[in-house]
Protein backbone atom coordinates (compact mmCIF):
# COMPACT_ATOMS: atom_id res chain seq x y z
CA UNK A 1 0.00 0.00 0.00
CA UNK A 2 1.48 3.34 -1.06
CA UNK A 3 0.48 6.95 -1.51
CA UNK A 4 2.30 9.29 -3.90
CA UNK A 5 1.72 13.04 -3.86
CA UNK A 6 1.48 14.53 -7.34
CA UNK A 7 -0.29 17.90 -7.43
CA UNK A 8 -0.97 20.67 -4.87
CA UNK A 9 2.20 19.67 -3.02
CA UNK A 10 3.78 22.90 -1.72
CA UNK A 11 1.32 24.61 -4.10
CA UNK A 12 -2.31 25.66 -3.91
CA UNK A 13 -3.89 24.20 -7.05
CA UNK A 14 -3.77 21.04 -9.17
CA UNK A 15 -4.79 18.58 -6.44
CA UNK A 16 -3.95 14.97 -7.26
CA UNK A 17 -2.90 12.06 -5.04
CA UNK A 18 -2.15 8.53 -6.21
CA UNK A 19 -2.58 5.30 -4.24
CA UNK A 20 -1.87 1.63 -4.89
CA UNK A 21 -3.35 -1.30 -3.00
CA UNK A 22 -3.52 -4.96 -4.00
CA UNK A 23 -2.74 -4.14 -7.63
CA UNK A 24 -5.44 -1.44 -7.81
CA UNK A 25 -4.60 2.11 -8.92
CA UNK A 26 -6.54 5.01 -7.36
CA UNK A 27 -6.51 8.79 -7.73
CA UNK A 28 -7.96 11.19 -5.21
CA UNK A 29 -8.78 14.26 -7.29
CA UNK A 30 -7.34 15.01 -10.72
CA UNK A 31 -7.10 18.78 -10.79
CA UNK A 32 -5.80 21.38 -13.18
CA UNK A 33 -2.97 23.73 -12.24
CA UNK A 34 -4.18 27.34 -12.09
CA UNK A 35 -1.71 30.19 -12.07
CA UNK A 36 2.09 29.75 -12.06
CA UNK A 37 3.56 26.33 -11.29
CA UNK A 38 6.38 26.63 -8.74
CA UNK A 39 7.47 22.99 -8.66
CA UNK A 40 7.57 20.43 -11.45
CA UNK A 41 4.61 18.14 -10.78
CA UNK A 42 5.29 14.44 -11.21
CA UNK A 43 3.22 12.65 -13.82
CA UNK A 44 0.74 9.98 -12.76
CA UNK A 45 3.09 6.99 -12.33
CA UNK A 46 0.92 4.58 -14.36
CA UNK A 47 -0.79 4.80 -17.72
CA UNK A 48 -4.26 6.34 -17.28
CA UNK A 49 -5.82 3.25 -18.85
CA UNK A 50 -4.74 1.23 -15.79
CA UNK A 51 -6.33 3.58 -13.23
CA UNK A 52 -9.23 1.73 -11.63
CA UNK A 53 -10.88 4.44 -9.56
CA UNK A 54 -10.90 8.22 -9.09
CA UNK A 55 -12.37 9.78 -5.95
CA UNK A 56 -13.35 13.45 -6.37
CA UNK A 57 -13.65 15.73 -3.33
CA UNK A 58 -15.51 18.49 -5.16
CA UNK A 59 -16.16 20.02 -8.57
CA UNK A 60 -13.73 22.94 -8.65
CA UNK A 61 -11.46 22.71 -11.68
CA UNK A 62 -8.29 22.57 -9.58
CA UNK A 63 -9.64 19.28 -8.24
CA UNK A 64 -11.48 17.84 -11.25
CA UNK A 65 -10.23 19.67 -14.35
CA UNK A 66 -7.87 17.00 -15.74
CA UNK A 67 -10.40 14.17 -15.71
CA UNK A 68 -11.16 14.66 -19.43
CA UNK A 69 -7.41 14.62 -20.13
CA UNK A 70 -6.86 11.21 -18.53
CA UNK A 71 -9.96 9.99 -20.38
CA UNK A 72 -8.36 11.13 -23.65
CA UNK A 73 -5.30 9.09 -22.62
CA UNK A 74 -7.26 5.90 -22.03
CA UNK A 75 -8.84 6.08 -18.57
CA UNK A 76 -12.08 4.10 -18.40
CA UNK A 77 -12.38 3.42 -14.66
CA UNK A 78 -15.04 4.49 -12.16
CA UNK A 79 -15.27 8.00 -10.70
CA UNK A 80 -16.89 8.33 -7.28
CA UNK A 81 -18.27 11.68 -6.12
CA UNK A 82 -21.28 13.05 -4.26
CA UNK A 83 -24.49 13.59 -6.21
CA UNK A 84 -24.08 17.37 -6.23
CA UNK A 85 -20.42 17.13 -7.26
CA UNK A 86 -21.41 14.81 -10.10
CA UNK A 87 -24.04 17.30 -11.29
CA UNK A 88 -21.64 20.26 -11.04
CA UNK A 89 -18.85 18.40 -12.84
CA UNK A 90 -21.31 17.80 -15.67
CA UNK A 91 -21.41 21.59 -16.04
CA UNK A 92 -17.84 22.56 -15.22
CA UNK A 93 -15.93 19.97 -17.23
CA UNK A 94 -17.92 20.70 -20.37
CA UNK A 95 -17.41 24.41 -19.78
CA UNK A 96 -13.67 23.85 -19.35
CA UNK A 97 -13.54 21.96 -22.64
CA UNK A 98 -15.52 24.72 -24.36
CA UNK A 99 -13.17 27.43 -23.05
CA UNK A 100 -10.09 25.52 -24.18
CA UNK A 101 -11.49 24.86 -27.62
CA UNK A 102 -12.64 28.48 -28.02
CA UNK A 103 -9.29 29.90 -26.92
CA UNK A 104 -7.44 27.48 -29.21
CA UNK A 105 -9.58 28.60 -32.15
CA UNK A 106 -8.88 32.27 -31.35
CA UNK A 107 -5.12 31.63 -31.07
CA UNK A 108 -5.15 29.60 -34.26
CA UNK A 109 -6.71 32.44 -36.23
CA UNK A 110 -3.74 34.57 -35.20
CA UNK A 111 -1.29 31.69 -35.77
CA UNK A 112 -2.47 31.17 -39.34
CA UNK A 113 -2.01 34.86 -40.12
CA UNK A 114 1.53 34.71 -38.68
CA UNK A 115 2.31 31.34 -40.33
CA UNK A 116 2.87 29.72 -36.91
CA UNK A 117 1.96 26.18 -35.76
CA UNK A 118 -1.60 25.68 -34.62
CA UNK A 119 -2.47 25.31 -30.94
CA UNK A 120 -4.07 22.05 -29.78
CA UNK A 121 -6.48 22.24 -26.81
CA UNK A 122 -5.62 20.02 -23.86
CA UNK A 123 -8.90 18.14 -24.39
CA UNK A 124 -12.16 18.66 -26.21
CA UNK A 125 -15.89 18.31 -25.62
CA UNK A 126 -15.88 14.63 -26.60
CA UNK A 127 -13.38 13.92 -23.82
CA UNK A 128 -15.49 15.83 -21.29
CA UNK A 129 -18.67 14.05 -22.36
CA UNK A 130 -16.89 10.70 -22.32
CA UNK A 131 -15.46 10.96 -18.81
CA UNK A 132 -18.79 12.13 -17.37
CA UNK A 133 -20.28 8.74 -18.23
CA UNK A 134 -17.91 7.17 -15.68
CA UNK A 135 -19.22 9.10 -12.65
CA UNK A 136 -20.97 7.16 -9.89
CA UNK A 137 -23.01 9.53 -7.66
CA UNK A 138 -22.84 8.82 -3.92
CA UNK A 139 -24.66 10.00 -0.81
CA UNK A 140 -23.00 11.60 2.18
CA UNK A 141 -22.22 9.48 5.25
CA UNK A 142 -22.72 6.12 3.56
CA UNK A 143 -19.82 3.65 3.61
CA UNK A 144 -19.37 2.17 0.14
CA UNK A 145 -17.38 -0.97 -0.63
CA UNK A 146 -16.07 -0.47 -4.15
CA UNK A 147 -14.13 -3.74 -4.23
CA UNK A 148 -12.62 -6.30 -1.84
CA UNK A 149 -9.72 -4.00 -1.00
CA UNK A 150 -11.22 -0.49 -0.98
CA UNK A 151 -14.10 1.16 0.89
CA UNK A 152 -14.95 4.88 0.96
CA UNK A 153 -17.25 7.36 2.66
CA UNK A 154 -18.02 10.98 1.75
CA UNK A 155 -18.33 13.53 4.58
CA UNK A 156 -19.62 17.09 4.08
CA UNK A 157 -16.65 19.50 3.88
CA UNK A 158 -18.71 22.71 3.87
CA UNK A 159 -16.65 24.31 1.09
CA UNK A 160 -18.95 24.09 -1.94
CA UNK A 161 -22.24 22.48 -2.80
CA UNK A 162 -21.46 18.75 -2.75
CA UNK A 163 -17.92 19.20 -1.43
CA UNK A 164 -16.56 16.39 0.69
CA UNK A 165 -13.85 15.03 2.84
CA UNK A 166 -13.28 11.39 1.97
CA UNK A 167 -12.56 8.47 4.28
CA UNK A 168 -10.74 5.65 2.51
CA UNK A 169 -10.16 2.15 3.89
CA UNK A 170 -7.47 0.09 2.14
CA UNK A 171 -6.99 -3.66 2.72
CA UNK A 172 -4.04 -5.79 1.67
CA UNK A 173 -2.60 -9.04 3.09
CA UNK A 174 -5.03 -8.96 6.04
CA UNK A 175 -3.91 -5.45 7.01
CA UNK A 176 -6.22 -2.43 6.89
CA UNK A 177 -5.17 1.21 6.73
CA UNK A 178 -7.54 4.17 6.89
CA UNK A 179 -6.85 7.53 5.26
CA UNK A 180 -8.82 10.76 5.63
CA UNK A 181 -8.61 13.33 2.85
CA UNK A 182 -9.90 16.69 4.04
CA UNK A 183 -10.57 18.04 0.56
CA UNK A 184 -11.07 21.80 0.74
CA UNK A 185 -12.61 22.61 4.11
CA UNK A 186 -15.14 25.40 4.46
CA UNK A 187 -14.85 28.22 6.94
CA UNK A 188 -18.23 27.66 8.57
CA UNK A 189 -21.12 30.10 8.79
CA UNK A 190 -21.49 30.26 5.01
CA UNK A 191 -24.72 31.20 3.25
CA UNK A 192 -26.73 28.28 1.87
CA UNK A 193 -24.42 25.32 2.62
CA UNK A 194 -23.74 23.41 5.84
CA UNK A 195 -20.69 23.69 8.07
CA UNK A 196 -17.95 21.04 7.70
CA UNK A 197 -18.44 17.71 9.44
CA UNK A 198 -15.66 16.08 11.42
CA UNK A 199 -13.91 12.72 11.10
CA UNK A 200 -12.99 10.96 14.33
CA UNK A 201 -10.27 8.51 13.34
CA UNK A 202 -7.70 7.73 10.63
CA UNK A 203 -4.20 6.28 10.35
CA UNK A 204 -3.19 9.00 7.90
CA UNK A 205 -4.69 12.44 7.28
CA UNK A 206 -4.16 14.54 4.16
CA UNK A 207 -5.23 18.09 4.99
CA UNK A 208 -5.40 21.29 2.93
CA UNK A 209 -3.67 24.49 4.12
CA UNK A 210 -4.79 27.26 1.77
CA UNK A 211 -5.17 29.64 4.72
CA UNK A 212 -3.03 27.68 7.15
CA UNK A 213 -1.00 30.80 8.00
CA UNK A 214 -3.75 33.27 8.86
CA UNK A 215 -6.85 33.91 10.91
CA UNK A 216 -9.86 35.34 9.11
CA UNK A 217 -11.20 38.54 10.61
CA UNK A 218 -14.64 38.45 12.14
CA UNK A 219 -16.76 38.73 9.01
CA UNK A 220 -18.89 41.83 8.49
CA UNK A 221 -22.49 41.70 7.42
CA UNK A 222 -21.79 41.18 3.72
CA UNK A 223 -25.20 42.39 2.60
CA UNK A 224 -24.56 45.74 4.32
CA UNK A 225 -21.01 45.98 2.94
CA UNK A 226 -22.21 45.16 -0.57
CA UNK A 227 -24.95 47.77 -0.30
CA UNK A 228 -22.34 50.41 0.59
CA UNK A 229 -20.21 49.54 -2.45
CA UNK A 230 -23.26 49.53 -4.71
CA UNK A 231 -24.44 52.90 -3.39
CA UNK A 232 -21.07 54.56 -4.06
CA UNK A 233 -20.77 53.03 -7.53
CA UNK A 234 -24.34 53.71 -8.64
CA UNK A 235 -24.12 57.31 -7.38
CA UNK A 236 -21.18 57.82 -9.77
CA UNK A 237 -23.24 56.35 -12.59
CA UNK A 238 -21.05 53.27 -12.91
CA UNK A 239 -21.47 49.51 -13.04
CA UNK A 240 -20.44 47.12 -10.28
CA UNK A 241 -18.62 44.22 -11.93
CA UNK A 242 -18.06 41.13 -9.79
CA UNK A 243 -15.74 38.41 -11.10
CA UNK A 244 -17.09 35.33 -9.32
CA UNK A 245 -16.73 31.60 -9.63
CA UNK A 246 -19.81 30.24 -11.36
CA UNK A 247 -20.28 27.58 -8.72
CA UNK A 248 -20.59 28.68 -5.12
CA UNK A 249 -19.52 32.30 -5.02
CA UNK A 250 -22.04 33.50 -7.63
CA UNK A 251 -24.88 31.92 -5.65
CA UNK A 252 -23.61 33.51 -2.42
CA UNK A 253 -23.61 36.91 -4.10
CA UNK A 254 -27.22 36.36 -5.15
CA UNK A 255 -28.07 35.45 -1.56
CA UNK A 256 -26.67 38.79 -0.33
CA UNK A 257 -28.33 40.72 -3.18
CA UNK A 258 -31.69 39.16 -2.21
CA UNK A 259 -31.13 40.37 1.35
CA UNK A 260 -30.35 43.89 0.11
CA UNK A 261 -33.69 43.86 -1.71
CA UNK A 262 -35.79 42.22 1.01
CA UNK A 263 -34.29 44.29 3.85
CA UNK A 264 -34.40 47.55 1.81
CA UNK A 265 -30.71 48.22 2.44
CA UNK A 266 -30.41 50.35 -0.71
CA UNK A 267 -33.63 52.44 -0.79
CA UNK A 268 -32.26 55.09 -3.16
CA UNK A 269 -31.61 52.40 -5.80
CA UNK A 270 -34.27 49.91 -4.73
CA UNK A 271 -35.00 48.78 -8.29
CA UNK A 272 -31.39 47.87 -9.10
CA UNK A 273 -30.84 45.02 -11.54
CA UNK A 274 -28.33 42.20 -11.30
CA UNK A 275 -27.14 40.44 -14.45
CA UNK A 276 -25.65 36.98 -14.05
CA UNK A 277 -23.71 36.62 -17.27
CA UNK A 278 -22.55 33.03 -17.30
CA UNK A 279 -24.36 30.02 -18.72
CA UNK A 280 -22.50 27.90 -16.19
CA UNK A 281 -23.68 30.06 -13.28
CA UNK A 282 -27.26 29.71 -14.46
CA UNK A 283 -26.91 25.93 -14.70
CA UNK A 284 -25.13 25.74 -11.34
CA UNK A 285 -27.91 27.72 -9.69
CA UNK A 286 -30.34 25.09 -10.95
CA UNK A 287 -28.17 22.37 -9.37
CA UNK A 288 -28.33 24.26 -6.06
CA UNK A 289 -32.11 24.07 -6.24
CA UNK A 290 -31.98 20.33 -6.88
CA UNK A 291 -29.82 19.60 -3.81
CA UNK A 292 -31.66 21.57 -1.14
CA UNK A 293 -32.39 18.72 1.26
CA UNK A 294 -28.92 17.17 1.39
CA UNK A 295 -26.71 20.27 1.14
CA UNK A 296 -28.54 23.40 2.38
CA UNK A 297 -28.03 24.70 5.92
CA UNK A 298 -30.95 25.25 8.30
CA UNK A 299 -31.30 28.98 7.58
CA UNK A 300 -31.64 28.33 3.85
CA UNK A 301 -34.05 25.44 4.51
CA UNK A 302 -36.20 27.73 6.66
CA UNK A 303 -36.44 30.26 3.81
CA UNK A 304 -37.42 27.51 1.39
CA UNK A 305 -40.02 26.27 3.88
CA UNK A 306 -41.57 29.76 3.88
CA UNK A 307 -41.75 29.77 0.10
CA UNK A 308 -38.75 32.11 -0.34
CA UNK A 309 -36.09 31.41 -2.93
CA UNK A 310 -32.80 32.14 -1.05
CA UNK A 311 -31.08 33.22 -4.27
CA UNK A 312 -33.92 34.75 -6.29
CA UNK A 313 -35.39 38.26 -6.33
CA UNK A 314 -37.07 40.86 -8.54
CA UNK A 315 -34.54 42.49 -10.84
CA UNK A 316 -32.39 39.37 -11.27
CA UNK A 317 -31.57 38.81 -14.95
CA UNK A 318 -29.68 35.92 -16.51
CA UNK A 319 -27.65 35.96 -19.68
CA UNK A 320 -26.99 32.73 -21.56
CA UNK A 321 -26.43 33.49 -25.23
CA UNK A 322 -23.57 35.53 -26.65
CA UNK A 323 -26.01 38.17 -27.92
CA UNK A 324 -27.53 38.53 -24.45
CA UNK A 325 -24.03 38.94 -23.02
CA UNK A 326 -23.06 41.62 -25.54
CA UNK A 327 -26.31 43.53 -24.96
CA UNK A 328 -25.38 44.07 -21.31
CA UNK A 329 -22.73 46.54 -22.47
CA UNK A 330 -25.42 48.75 -24.04
CA UNK A 331 -27.48 49.19 -20.85
CA UNK A 332 -27.31 52.87 -19.94
CA UNK A 333 -28.27 52.75 -16.25
CA UNK A 334 -25.92 51.45 -13.51
CA UNK A 335 -26.19 47.70 -12.95
CA UNK A 336 -24.47 44.81 -11.19
CA UNK A 337 -22.72 42.29 -13.44
CA UNK A 338 -21.70 38.93 -11.97
CA UNK A 339 -19.60 36.91 -14.39
CA UNK A 340 -16.95 34.19 -14.49
CA UNK A 341 -14.18 33.30 -14.20
CA UNK A 342 -13.50 34.38 -10.64
CA UNK A 343 -9.79 34.97 -11.32
CA UNK A 344 -10.46 36.72 -14.66
CA UNK A 345 -8.40 34.17 -16.57
CA UNK A 346 -11.08 33.17 -19.07
CA UNK A 347 -14.74 33.49 -19.90
CA UNK A 348 -17.10 36.42 -20.29
CA UNK A 349 -15.71 38.42 -17.37
CA UNK A 350 -12.80 39.47 -19.58
CA UNK A 351 -15.22 41.15 -21.99
CA UNK A 352 -16.88 43.02 -19.12
CA UNK A 353 -13.50 44.12 -17.82
CA UNK A 354 -12.66 45.42 -21.28
CA UNK A 355 -15.84 47.54 -21.26
CA UNK A 356 -15.65 48.74 -17.64
CA UNK A 357 -12.04 48.84 -16.42
CA UNK A 358 -11.29 52.13 -18.19
CA UNK A 359 -14.36 53.87 -16.70
CA UNK A 360 -13.59 55.83 -13.51
CA UNK A 361 -17.20 55.61 -12.36
CA UNK A 362 -17.18 51.78 -12.28
CA UNK A 363 -16.08 49.35 -9.56
CA UNK A 364 -14.52 45.91 -9.96
CA UNK A 365 -15.24 43.93 -6.80
CA UNK A 366 -13.25 40.79 -5.96
CA UNK A 367 -14.95 38.34 -3.61
CA UNK A 368 -12.72 35.29 -3.87
CA UNK A 369 -9.19 33.98 -3.67
CA UNK A 370 -6.85 35.13 -6.44
CA UNK A 371 -3.92 32.88 -7.36
CA UNK A 372 -0.63 34.68 -7.91
CA UNK A 373 -0.02 35.36 -11.60
CA UNK A 374 -3.69 35.55 -12.57
CA UNK A 375 -5.27 38.72 -13.97
CA UNK A 376 -7.36 39.05 -10.82
CA UNK A 377 -4.22 38.95 -8.68
CA UNK A 378 -2.61 41.62 -10.87
CA UNK A 379 -5.63 43.93 -10.63
CA UNK A 380 -5.72 43.61 -6.85
CA UNK A 381 -1.98 44.32 -6.84
CA UNK A 382 -2.55 47.76 -8.41
CA UNK A 383 -1.53 47.21 -12.03
CA UNK A 384 -2.22 50.35 -14.10
CA UNK A 385 -3.03 48.71 -17.42
CA UNK A 386 -3.88 45.25 -18.71
CA UNK A 387 -4.04 43.58 -22.09
CA UNK A 388 -7.35 42.07 -23.13
CA UNK A 389 -8.01 40.57 -26.55
CA UNK A 390 -4.87 42.17 -27.90
CA UNK A 391 -5.86 45.64 -26.69
CA UNK A 392 -4.22 47.60 -23.85
CA UNK A 393 -6.83 48.80 -21.34
CA UNK A 394 -6.15 51.48 -18.72
CA UNK A 395 -7.26 50.56 -15.20
CA UNK A 396 -9.28 53.57 -14.06
CA UNK A 397 -12.14 51.82 -12.27
CA UNK A 398 -12.05 51.36 -8.49
CA UNK A 399 -10.60 47.95 -7.61
CA UNK A 400 -12.10 46.68 -4.36
CA UNK A 401 -11.59 43.48 -2.39
CA UNK A 402 -14.40 42.45 -0.04
CA UNK A 403 -12.39 40.85 2.77
CA UNK A 404 -13.50 37.88 4.75
CA UNK A 405 -15.54 36.09 2.11
CA UNK A 406 -13.63 32.85 2.02
CA UNK A 407 -14.59 29.35 1.05
CA UNK A 408 -11.55 27.97 2.89
CA UNK A 409 -11.05 27.34 6.59
CA UNK A 410 -8.41 29.48 8.31
CA UNK A 411 -5.65 28.22 10.63
CA UNK A 412 -7.94 28.00 13.67
CA UNK A 413 -10.67 26.14 11.80
CA UNK A 414 -8.16 23.73 10.24
CA UNK A 415 -6.59 23.11 13.64
CA UNK A 416 -10.02 22.52 15.17
CA UNK A 417 -10.86 20.02 12.41
CA UNK A 418 -7.68 18.09 13.25
CA UNK A 419 -8.42 18.32 16.99
CA UNK A 420 -11.57 16.22 16.51
CA UNK A 421 -9.57 13.09 15.75
CA UNK A 422 -9.95 11.01 18.90
CA UNK A 423 -6.61 9.23 18.47
CA UNK A 424 -3.51 10.75 16.91
CA UNK A 425 -3.00 9.69 13.29
CA UNK A 426 0.26 7.95 12.46
CA UNK A 427 1.13 10.87 10.20
CA UNK A 428 -0.47 14.04 8.82
CA UNK A 429 0.37 15.25 5.31
CA UNK A 430 -0.17 18.97 4.70
CA UNK A 431 -1.00 19.87 1.08
CA UNK A 432 -2.86 22.51 -0.97
CA UNK A 433 -1.03 25.58 0.32
CA UNK A 434 1.69 27.99 -0.70
CA UNK A 435 5.27 26.73 -0.45
CA UNK A 436 6.16 28.11 2.98
CA UNK A 437 2.59 27.86 4.33
CA UNK A 438 2.52 24.07 4.05
CA UNK A 439 5.72 23.75 6.09
CA UNK A 440 4.61 26.32 8.66
CA UNK A 441 1.20 24.73 9.15
CA UNK A 442 2.79 21.29 9.54
CA UNK A 443 5.03 22.73 12.25
CA UNK A 444 2.00 24.40 13.85
CA UNK A 445 0.16 21.05 14.03
CA UNK A 446 3.23 19.47 15.62
CA UNK A 447 3.55 22.17 18.28
CA UNK A 448 -0.16 22.68 18.93
CA UNK A 449 -1.44 19.09 18.79
CA UNK A 450 1.71 16.98 19.01
CA UNK A 451 1.12 15.47 15.58
CA UNK A 452 3.71 13.97 13.25
CA UNK A 453 2.98 16.37 10.40
CA UNK A 454 4.96 17.03 7.23
CA UNK A 455 4.45 18.84 3.92
CA UNK A 456 5.28 16.44 1.06
CA UNK A 457 6.66 17.52 -2.31
CA UNK A 458 5.44 16.26 -5.67
CA UNK A 459 6.85 12.77 -6.15
CA UNK A 460 7.19 11.96 -2.45
CA UNK A 461 5.93 8.40 -1.93
CA UNK A 462 5.07 6.70 1.37
CA UNK A 463 4.59 3.07 2.29
CA UNK A 464 1.35 3.08 4.28
CA UNK A 465 2.15 -0.12 6.14
CA UNK A 466 5.56 1.01 7.46
CA UNK A 467 4.90 4.79 7.50
CA UNK A 468 8.20 5.34 5.70
CA UNK A 469 9.09 7.54 2.72
CA UNK A 470 10.22 5.16 -0.02
CA UNK A 471 10.79 7.73 -2.80
CA UNK A 472 11.50 11.42 -2.72
CA UNK A 473 10.41 14.00 -5.29
CA UNK A 474 12.40 17.00 -6.44
CA UNK A 475 12.82 20.00 -4.13
CA UNK A 476 14.07 22.25 -6.91
CA UNK A 477 11.99 25.22 -7.98
CA UNK A 478 10.75 24.79 -11.52
CA UNK A 479 12.94 26.40 -14.15
CA UNK A 480 11.44 28.51 -16.90
CA UNK A 481 9.85 26.09 -19.30
CA UNK A 482 10.66 25.85 -22.97
CA UNK A 483 7.52 26.40 -25.09
CA UNK A 484 6.09 23.04 -26.02
CA UNK A 485 5.59 21.86 -29.54
CA UNK A 486 1.93 22.38 -30.32
CA UNK A 487 1.62 18.82 -31.57
CA UNK A 488 2.95 17.34 -28.33
CA UNK A 489 -0.44 16.83 -26.68
CA UNK A 490 -1.77 14.95 -29.69
CA UNK A 491 1.34 12.76 -29.81
CA UNK A 492 0.98 12.12 -26.08
CA UNK A 493 -2.56 10.92 -26.74
CA UNK A 494 -1.23 8.57 -29.40
CA UNK A 495 1.40 7.15 -27.04
CA UNK A 496 -1.22 6.76 -24.31
CA UNK A 497 -3.49 4.95 -26.77
CA UNK A 498 -0.67 2.51 -27.56
CA UNK A 499 -0.07 1.88 -23.87
CA UNK A 500 -3.79 1.35 -23.35
CA UNK A 501 -3.74 -1.20 -26.17
CA UNK A 502 -1.06 -3.16 -24.31
CA UNK A 503 -3.21 -3.04 -21.19
CA UNK A 504 -6.21 -4.36 -23.13
CA UNK A 505 -4.06 -7.13 -24.65
CA UNK A 506 -2.96 -8.33 -21.20
CA UNK A 507 -6.56 -8.37 -19.97
CA UNK A 508 -7.51 -10.68 -22.83
CA UNK A 509 -5.09 -13.42 -21.85
CA UNK A 510 -7.03 -16.69 -21.72
CA UNK A 511 -9.49 -15.70 -24.44
CA UNK A 512 -10.26 -18.31 -27.09
CA UNK A 513 -7.41 -18.72 -29.60
CA UNK A 514 -9.75 -17.88 -32.47
CA UNK A 515 -10.64 -14.51 -30.90
CA UNK A 516 -7.03 -13.78 -29.95
CA UNK A 517 -5.95 -14.45 -33.53
CA UNK A 518 -8.61 -12.10 -34.86
CA UNK A 519 -7.49 -9.42 -32.39
CA UNK A 520 -3.85 -9.86 -33.49
CA UNK A 521 -4.80 -9.59 -37.17
CA UNK A 522 -6.66 -6.32 -36.49
CA UNK A 523 -3.65 -4.86 -34.68
CA UNK A 524 -1.26 -5.93 -37.44
CA UNK A 525 -3.52 -4.45 -40.11
CA UNK A 526 -3.59 -1.15 -38.22
CA UNK A 527 0.20 -1.25 -37.82
CA UNK A 528 0.69 -1.93 -41.54
CA UNK A 529 -1.46 1.08 -42.38
CA UNK A 530 0.60 3.49 -40.24
CA UNK A 531 4.09 1.96 -40.37
CA UNK A 532 6.39 4.69 -41.73
CA UNK A 533 9.65 2.69 -41.63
Amino acid sequence: MIIEFLGAAHEVTGSCHYMEVAGKHILVDCGMQQGPDLYENQEIPVNPSTIDYVLVTHAHIDHSGLLPLIYSHGFRGDIYATEATTALCNIMLKDSAHIQQTEAEWKNRKARRANKPEVVPMYDMNDAQGVLEHFIPCNYNKKIKIDDHISIRFIDAGHLLGSSSIEVWLKEDNEEVKLAFSGDLGNGGRPLIKNPDYIKDADYVIIESTYGDRIHNTPPDYAIELAKIMRTTFARGGNLVIPAFSVGRSQEMLYFMRRIKSENLLPEFADFEVYVDSPMSVQATTVFGENIKECFNQEALDLVGRGINPIGFEGLKTSVTSDESRNINFISKPIVIISASGMCEAGRIRHHLKHNLWRRECTILFVGYQVEGTLGFQLLGGVKEVKLFGETIDVNASIVNLPGISGHADMDHLTDWMRHFEDKPRRVFVVHGHDEVTDNFAEHLHKELGLDAIAPYSGDTYDLTTNLCIAQGSREVKKKTVPRKESSNIFARLVAAGERLMSVIRKNEGLANKDLGKFADQINALSDKWDRS
